[in-house]
C-alpha cells in the first residue's frame, strides 16, 4: 500500500467521516441515535489523530451537545404535545407506541416504515389514551395532533444539534492540519 500517502489516507477519513455521519444524521428519523453515532465517528477520527485535532475539549463538547440533542427532543415533544393539552399518561403512552411501531414497521419499505411507525405510533398511542380517558374524537384528534408535530420539531432539533456536532469536529479537523 505504498500508493496511499498520509495526505491521502487523511483525506479518505474525512470523507468517510462526513459520509456516516451525514448517515447519522437520517439516522434520527428512524428513531436511532444519530449524534451519539456522531460523536462515536468523532472519537474514532479523534483516535486515528493521535486526539491532536479532536482534543478531550472538543470531545466534551460534543458530549454536552449530545446530551442539549436529547434534552431538546424531549422537550420539544412535550411543549407540542401540551399545546394540544395532551395529557401526561398520552405522552408516555405516545413515546412508547412510537418506539415499538418504529421497531415493527423497519423492515417495511426499505426501512421507511421505521419512520411511518414512529410518527404515526406515536399519534396512535395519543389518540388511543385521550379516547379511552372519555375526550371527545375532536379533542383526542388534537392532542394526537400535538404528539405528532412534537416529535417532528424534536426530531428536527436533534438533526439541527448533529449539524452542530459535525461543523465543529470538521472546523477542529480542518483548521489544525
Amino acid at each position: 500500500m505504498d500508493f496511499i500517502t498520509n495526505d491521502l489516507l487523511n483525506i479518505i477519513l474525512i470523507i468517510l467521516f462526513l459520509f456516516f455521519s451525514t448517515a447519522s444524521l437520517f439516522a434520527h428519523i428512524f428513531n436511532l441515535p444519530g449524534n451519539i453515532f456522531i460523536l462515536i465517528e468523532a472519537l474514532l477520527l479523534g483516535w486515528y489523530g493521535q486526539f491532536q485535532f479532536i482534543t478531550s475539549k472538543i470531545l466534551i463538547i460534543l458530549i454536552v451537545l449530545v446530551i442539549i440533542g436529547e434534552l431538546l427532543e424531549f422537550l420539544v415533544g412535550i411543549i407540542g404535545a401540551k399545546k394540544y393539552k395532551t395529557s401526561n399518561r398520552a405522552i408516555v403512552v405516545s413515546i412508547v407506541f412510537g418506539i415499538v411501531c418504529g421497531i415493527i414497521f423497519a423492515p417495511v419499505f426499505l426501512g421507511f416504515g421505521a419512520l411511518l411507525g414512529a410518527f404515526f405510533g406515536a399519534y396512535i398511542g395519543a389518540l388511543i389514551v385521550e379516547l379511552l380517558s372519555n375526550k371527545n374524537i375532536n379533542e383526542s384528534m388534537k392532542s394526537a395532533w400535538g404528539v405528532f408535530l412534537g416529535k417532528i420539531g424534536g426530531t428536527f432539533s436533534k438533526i439541527i444539534v448533529g449539524i452542530i456536532m459535525i461543523i465543529i469536529t470538521m472546523k477542529a479537523v480542518l483548521f489544525s492540519i
